[in-house]
């Protein structure tokens, strides 16, 4: 049984549907076990389809309703207005819609997918949060195009679905420069690791703390870590560390009910 997780900040939202899905109830096989949603794995094409009709099946819609796009770590950001084919898909690592019936969709395996919607003004967004993208501006990119299609800033609630957590993600001496230099607040994201001249780095709590920055009405994590969580959810740091050459993807989704 496909298995997903909502959160109560969006489960409160009128007529906003929105879910984070584990990785089980799907047919892939192997490191791809079972709900692998990526075609840009390298996974068997027929099995990730039909990874995503379930998926798609348990929010009550067609595989073809769920809109992904090729993730580029960036912070380009997508309107979607109706469902596109997969080798249409935009490059862009947010997608925004004021549209109902569309589904919006982002695939992560330790970067941070993040759900946000405006219900009174009907207007949502999904987007694929790792640090490069995060310090990049991809969340402020994110809520200005929500804004331009109607939502306003201090009535969108937004939702952190699983990533790799503040106990997982080791970094290298250097990794922290471009974020103080940005800002310098950003060192209480940061702690000393056990292996020396590495650090700990809290990838949600720093997205909840450019979110909140910005005004929103209401931000929380799930603080489900894909890194510790194997049985739950894909991870490509711990399929690379564990000497895998490829991991699953995970899927997240928001849609406006018709």
């Amino acid at each position: 049984m496909v298995t997903l997780l909502e959160n109560d900040v969006l489960c409160s939202a009128n007529g906003v549907r929105h879910s984070f899905f584990t990785r089980t109830g799907g047919v892939s096989e192997g490191l791809y076990a079972s709900l692998n949603c990526g075609y840009g794995s390298n996974d068997d094409e027929e099995a990730v389809r039909e990874n995503r009709t379930r998926a798609a099946g348990a929010l009550g819609r067609a595989a073809e309703d769920i809109c992904t796009a090729y993730q580029m770590h960036g912070n380009a950001v997508a309107e979607v207005t109706r469902p596109w084919r997969r080798e249409d898909s935009p490059q862009a690592d947010a997608l925004v819609s004021d549209t109902p019936g569309v589904v919006l969709g982002i695939l992560t395996a330790d970067c941070a997918p993040v759900l946000l919607a405006d219900d009174q003004s009907r207007v949502i967004g999904a987007l694929h949060a790792g640090w490069r993208g995060a310090l990049g501006g991809v969340l402020e990119a994110s809520v200005a195009s929500m804004c331009r299609l109607g939502a306003r800033i201090t009535k969108i609630h937004a939702a952190i679905g699983p990533t790799i957590g503040p106990q997982s993600f080791e970094v290298s001496k250097g990794f922290p420069a471009p974020f103080l230099a940005q800002d310098s607040t950003s060192k209480v994201f940061f702690h000393p690791a056990a292996r020396e001249g590495h650090y700990l780095f809290d990838l949600p709590g720093y997205i909840t703390h450019r979110l909140k920055a910005l005004g929103l009405a209401e931000v929380v994590s799930l603080q489900r870590d894909t890194y510790a969580e194997e049985v739950h959810f894909f991870s490509f740091r711990r399929n690379k560390h564990q000497g895998e050459c490829d991991y699953g993807r995970l899927l997240a989704t928001i849609a406006l009910e018709d």
